[in-house]
């Protein structure tokens, strides 16, 4: 009779490598060859990406992780492995990580949980609101994986975790700890990450999840409604996406009488380029040049204690 054996797969994005404009190329071009995250006919989007997008963006993006990157690598690099590290130190079976673009890749990761005799595999993608360019791009990258193999695993993935108690709770324990250092600002802004309004119409829930997310966090730190809001960063291409946008948001923020401001990106599970570069340095340029007078950032869950725990149940729940 085989022996049940759970092991634990965590996903993210990925990073580069290296903050070089090759290493930053090689991984925007995996990145943004997903149809799940850039859907235009290939026809049409190929000579676009490589001759166009990559020679272009690569230079200037490699400056931005350079700007960034720590003494273990990449922001995102570096607390994926933290919390791989004390999440594996909670439960007693194996637990890896895998990115869906770069490294350490997805296919290794399910490599090295097979390797070890894993015959159930709880697969959590560190993404708390469901969406197809994120969540269903990791449902991908597991059939691929497995495309070849003459073996398959019960696969139990986590499909978001956007209103787990535990969740809410890191998150408003977080907030708690901005506040009582800065003070309340006169409003609370949640940055999500964006996609195309197209993918919200087709039947993506993620502006669901991400407004799931606000309404209990709200609740759980009690702000009335003028005191909190909810945004969508990092959009890319012409096509409109989930508004309001952060960017346009933080330039005219003042003019509304908001002098201080604190944000937050609770769709981020750890900091990176679009937290740290993007939120804390060009979005805090945007208030202050705009006339707003106190700016701060509240870091990623990252590997805090209450982030674990909340990993913890998630996965012990599927045991």
């Amino acid at each position: 009779m085989r022996q049940d054996k759970p092991g634990v797969l965590l996903v993210n994005l990925g990073t580069p490598d290296a903050p070089t404009t090759a290493a930053v190329k090689r991984y925007l071009k995996q990145f943004l060859s997903d149809p799940r995250v850039v859907d235009t006919p290939r026809w049409l989007w190929w000579p676009i990406l490589n001759g166009v997008v990559l020679p272009f963006r690569s230079p200037r993006v490699s400056k931005l992780y350079a700007s960034v990157w720590m003494d273990g690598g990449s922001p995102l690099m570096v607390y994926s492995k933290q919390q791989r590290e004390a999440l594996a130190a909670r439960v007693d079976m194996p637990v890896e990580l895998g990115m869906s673009y770069g490294n350490p890749s997805l296919q290794s990761a399910v490599d090295s949980l097979m390797a070890q005799g894993v015959t159930r595999m709880i697969v959590l993608p560190l993404y708390p609101q469901f969406s197809c360019s994120t969540v269903a791009a990791v449902w991908d990258g597991l059939y691929s994986a497995f495309k070849k193999a003459r073996t398959l695993p019960h696969i139990d993935l986590i499909r978001d975790y956007a209103e787990h108690p535990a969740y809410i709770a890191a998150l408003k324990a977080s907030v708690e700890r901005s506040f009582a250092t800065h003070g309340q600002p006169d409003l609370l802004v949640l940055s999500f990450h964006g996609i195309p309004q197209r993918f919200a119409n087709e039947g993506d829930d993620y502006p669901l999840r991400c407004a799931d997310t606000t309404a209990l966090l709200q609740q759980a730190l009690g702000l009335r409604d003028d005191q909190i809001m909810m945004t969508f960063q990092s959009r890319f291409g012409r096509e409109p996406w989930l508004q309001p946008y952060t960017d346009e948001t933080m330039q005219g923020l003042a003019k509304k009488g908001i002098k201080h401001v604190q944000v937050m990106s609770p769709g981020f599970s750890a900091d990176c380029l679009e937290t740290l570069e993007e939120i804390s340095e060009q979005n805090r340029e945007f208030f202050l040049h705009g006339g707003g007078e106190k700016f701060e950032y509240i870091p990623a869950l990252n590997a805090d204690a209450e982030h674990i725990d909340m990993m913890v149940q998630l996965v012990n729940a599927r045991r």
